[in-house]
């Protein structure tokens, strides 16, 4: 499909997908495939709603907004696989500890990290959003409301999504087995 100015109108949806399916199979053999599809569905939620506040307010979807949105799927990512490494080195340490503690208090160990990093670099875009000019406007308006939403979903829904996948996972299992989230696949370094 192509409009007018022989742009390709359907670039952003594939594209996004493509790069979160190459995620999703990337973290499935990295992890587990829990995290892989916990991390998507979290990632998905930031487009999902970038891209919805750039419809609810009216503006256009340019090439550097699909660039800044695709920049957006890559930093919410490494966010996200910052507080599962934590979860999954905490998990190997402490597997008696219930799953719900457990993210809790990995959350709060990678939260100062998240914080700092995710401030700073939505300071630097506030700033090319303010001074950047028509050019960047629309990529820094992607980046400010991608960032905040992104650091969100990374502490708030794909780090809750593996609390309730086990919970529905203990529900189905038979009466007296415990079953726990896998610790996932050690790496050596």
């Amino acid at each position: 499909d192509r409009d007018v100015t022989g742009v390709q109108t359907c670039a952003l949806p594939i594209s996004t997908l493509y790069s979160l399916l190459g995620m999703l199979i990337y973290l499935w053999f990295r992890f587990e495939l829990i995290y892989g599809v916990a991390a998507v569905v979290a990632v998905f939620h930031d487009t999902l709603i970038t891209i919805g506040f750039f419809s609810l307010t009216n503006q256009e979807i340019t090439l550097t907004v699909v660039a800044a949105i695709l920049t957006l799927v890559g930093y919410s990512m490494n966010d996200t696989i910052v507080v599962f490494d934590r979860i999954r080195e905490n998990l190997a340490l402490n597997r008696r500890d219930k799953l719900a503690d457990l993210v809790n208090r990995s959350i709060n160990q990678t939260l100062s990290r998240t914080v700092i990093a995710s401030g700073l670099t939505f300071m630097t875009v506030l700033c090319l959003f303010v001074f950047g000019g028509e050019v960047l406007r629309g990529f820094a308006c992607a980046l400010v409301v991608g960032i905040t939403i992104g650091t969100y979903s990374s502490i708030a829904v794909a780090a809750p999504m593996l609390v309730a996948y086990q919970d529905w996972r203990a529900k189905r299992a038979p009466a007296g087995k415990r079953v726990a989230l896998p610790a996932a696949k050690v790496v050596r370094r």
